[in-house]
């Protein structure tokens, strides 16, 4: 078995469990509709990520609600729940950071500050008391997103990023695909790309679109959130995932 993580220069933070339930956070996820979704969901992503000898994955969605962020979330804190992964998640909605609020109510320095100049990398980085996984958060919106995505700070950010530990899977929480050309600037930097769609919401044009958007690209499947076949408590969504080709789509 692994030897446990010790964090020397990564912030330390304790998290609230009602916190986390009331935004849907899955720390424990040993039983329950949604957590075994995730371990589904996981188990699929690392298939397909190891298959092709990828580490970086952008999770992106078509419009704002869908679920992306909280999706990436709970994915990343199963991912890490694999004794063999590290893994690490970094909040790139610059436009509408959120990633840190869904475990905090406390406000810390993140890639805003770094991409400033304010703070170093190693000193924005967040370990929410889960072995095997550190948070970027992304602290204050900035109007110049898709400028600093494509920006050669943010190459330099990525590439230490992806390289400190080469057993380390990255995750990026993207802005929604429509929402400017953030996911176009920064899509050069990825392994590959995921879909986080909403039932009901998310439309077979807006999926073709988002598939032609992205064309080139490697997309690795779709996430279907917040279906109304879901068996677990009521606001906790059904993570269905798929792979999708151009031209075939989920209506």
């Amino acid at each position: 078995m692994p030897s446990p993580l010790v964090y020397t220069k990564t912030k330390q933070i304790t998290l609230d469990p009602t916190w986390l339930r009331e935004h849907n956070v899955f720390i424990d996820q040993a039983t329950g509709a949604g957590e075994s979704a995730y371990k589904v969901l996981r188990t699929r992503v690392l298939q397909r990520l190891r298959a092709n000898g990828w580490k970086t994955l952008g999770i992106t969605s078509t419009r704002q609600g869908d679920g992306k962020t909280l999706t990436s979330l709970n994915l990343a804190i199963s991912l890490a729940q694999d004794a063999n992964q590290t893994v690490l998640l970094a909040d790139l909605d610059l436009r509408r950071p959120s990633l840190l609020s869904y475990l905090t109510p406390e406000p810390m320095p993140g890639i805003s500050d770094v991409l400033s100049g304010r703070e170093d990398l190693s000193e924005v980085l967040v370990n929410p008391g889960i072995e095997r996984l550190v948070i970027l958060p992304g602290h204050e919106a900035l109007t110049d997103s898709s400028e600093q995505l494509a920006g050669p700070r943010m190459v330099q950010m990525v590439e230490e990023l992806k390289t400190r530990y080469p057993d380390r899977i990255v995750l990026f929480d993207l802005p929604p695909v429509f929402v400017g050309d953030d996911v176009m600037a920064f899509a050069p930097n990825l392994d590959a790309l995921m879909l986080v769609l909403e039932e009901g919401k998310t439309t077979s044009e807006e999926l073709r679109a988002a598939f032609e958007l992205l064309e080139g690209h490697h997309i690795i499947g779709t996430v279907l959130n917040k279906s109304i076949h879901n068996v677990g408590p009521p606001g906790y969504g059904h993570y269905g995932y798929g792979s999708y080709g151009y031209g075939s789509y989920a209506s």
